[in-house]
């Protein structure tokens, strides 16, 4: 019985150099023109971001102290999660629609804390799932409020990374994306955006 000759596999690409700041030299494509483009594309039709503003005033060598700048205002930790715990099975459209009806609805934290009806629900009903995320909001308001006499989350800017992971991780319904969403972009002064978010994953060409 003759044997079959052996296929000749096809020579691997050649490797990159290490040093190379391009890590995948061989792929004709996405070219980073083509990915400014989709990105300016995403840009047109959603708007930047408002919650990415004062990262780009950082970037930009811009003061986010200056107050004449409605962009400069910096978001408060709490603000950040409950607006991240309404993002969930929505989009961000939606989920800033529901937040602003929140904060109409209930001006202070402590509203919705007291709050016995279903006013939450109803304040956020346009973000879908209300009586799943009002019951996981008022129920990490309550939690906040209850062991630290105030519901404010502003003292996480001065704890660790790991600190802050541990904080954020007693709430239900934060998991590990959250948590490390929401330490990034509302609590360090850093401009990592989670893969998620992929409509400004080229934030720092802007």
């Amino acid at each position: 019985m003759t044997r079959k000759p052996k296929r000749k596999l096809p020579a691997s690409p050649a490797r990159s150099d290490s040093t190379s700041l391009e890590p995948y030299r061989g792929h004709v494509s996405p070219s980073p023109a083509q990915c400014l483009a989709v990105r300016d594309a995403l840009l047109a039709f959603h708007g930047f971001p408002d919650e990415f503003a004062l990262f780009r005033l950082l970037r930009l060598g811009l003061s986010p102290e200056n107050e004449a700048d409605p962009l400069t205002e910096r978001p408060t930790v709490l603000d950040g999660l409950v607006t991240t715990l309404l993002s969930q099975n929505t989009t961000d459209a939606i989920s800033r629609r529901a937040f602003a009806s929140l904060k109409a609805a209930f001006p202070s934290w402590d509203q919705v804390v007291d709050e016995e009806g279903k006013g939450l629900e109803d304040a956020i009903r346009c973000g879908g799932l209300a009586a799943t995320k009002a019951a996981r909001i008022r129920a990490m308001l309550r939690d906040v409020r209850e062991r630290r006499g105030a519901i404010c989350l502003e003292y996480l800017r001065e704890l660790s990374v790991d600190e802050v992971k541990r904080e954020l991780s007693q709430f239900k319904g934060i998991g590990p994306k959250t948590v490390s969403y929401i330490s990034n972009l509302f609590i360090a002064a850093s401009y990592f955006i989670p893969m998620q978010e992929f409509s400004v994953l080229f934030v720092g060409s802007f």
